[in-house]
């Protein structure tokens, strides 16, 4: 019960933020919304609020924004299709720019909790070169060799960046004074690199980890659209793809390690729509701007009847996929 209500509270926070970033967009652009809508199917809930219906629907696997003018031109000022080319993108920029957003306030969040490593010992091995040299744990290293450690990162470059020459003028602070030592790192036939003998403390103060949060989630996308990158490449095995029920289950493995490993799963989760979305397939919002350019380059020789044709057929091939990951999903429940 805990895992289903873990994956459909995960649903709502992907879903209605991306759809309340298309309304908003579309809005200031003077856009009339039909209905906004938090899940799909049989309608349980509904309220109208001047032009827009606000509504609750059966299954909480997505949601929509229907926009006036948005499957077929309508002559009126405040329907989509009467809007520039530049306001479309932006209005179908909107739901992925939320994405993003999300992903980033879930990993500042899950950095809180779980703190990051930083340039404060936690501890200091005896007998290596660094406790020889007088460093102690719940010292922060300041300085190597007159270049600023403000970051775990810059201590490691720092002692990386030892060619066995001279020892490191190592500045570290400790109660609020600051001393400056002599290091000589020892090569380390195990790791294969120069080793000093320190082990990083955590942080979980606020300002480190907002700072940290946009980096920490730019890395985690670059990965994931290595991902995508092998998945169209085929190197990507069939039961290491999940769909909503394989997502079920990661849910509930996730939240077992506690809060932060929930909520960096929901911003891989986050990331993934987004770079999803992006793709030129009929159907989504990168299909949609891909359709949007080509009008552009073609002088108008492609219209919105063709654009409505290709949309038919991509959410046939959506749908189509949709089935199979979720097949593939059940065989991997099962065994």
């Amino acid at each position: 019960m805990k895992t289903a209500i873990l994956f459909v509270l995960m649903l709502l926070v992907l879903v209605i933020p991306h759809e309340w970033g298309h309304m908003t967009v579309a809005r200031w652009c003077g856009v009339k919304i039909k209905e906004f809508s938090v899940g799909m199917g049989p309608l349980i809930f509904k309220k109208q609020k001047g032009d827009t219906q606000y509504s609750l629907r059966l299954l909480p696997l997505g949601g929509y924004c229907a926009m006036e003018g948005e499957e077929e031109a309508v002559d009126s000022p405040t329907s989509y299709s009467g809007k520039t080319n530049l306001q479309k993108i932006a209005i179908l920029l909107a739901g992925v720019t939320m994405n993003v957003i999300i992903a980033i306030v879930a990993v500042t969040i899950a950095l809180c909790i779980s703190g990051v490593v930083c340039n404060t010992l936690d501890s200091v091995q005896e007998g290596s070169p660094a406790y020889e040299a007088g460093l102690r744990a719940g010292d922060t290293i300041v300085e190597i060799n007159g270049v600023k450690t403000g970051s775990w990162e810059k201590v490691v470059e720092g002692i990386s960046a030892y060619d066995g020459g001279e020892p490191l003028e190592v500045t570290y602070e400790r109660d609020g004074e600051r001393t400056t030592t002599a290091v000589t790192p020892e090569y380390s036939e195990e790791y294969g690199s120069y080793m000093v003998g320190i082990v990083a403390g955590t942080t979980r103060d606020f300002w480190t980890c907002v700072k940290l949060g946009p980096s920490t989630t730019w890395e985690l996308n670059r990965s994931l659209i290595e991902g995508f990158r092998m998945l169209f490449t085929g190197k990507v095995k069939r039961d290491e793809i999940a769909g909503p029920v394989g997502l079920v289950k990661i849910v509930g493995t996730a939240s077992d390690y506690g809060l932060a490993s929930y909520l960096t799963l929901l911003a891989i989760v986050s990331l993934n729509l987004a770079i999803f979305n992006l793709i030129p397939i009929p159907g989504l919002d990168g299909g949609k701007i891909f359709f949007i350019l080509l009008k552009i380059l073609s002088g108008g020789r492609i219209n919105d009847d063709m654009e409505y044709k290709a949309t038919v057929i991509g959410m046939a091939v959506l749908l189509t996929l949709f089935a199979l990951i979720t097949i593939n999903d059940v065989m991997n429940l099962f065994g």
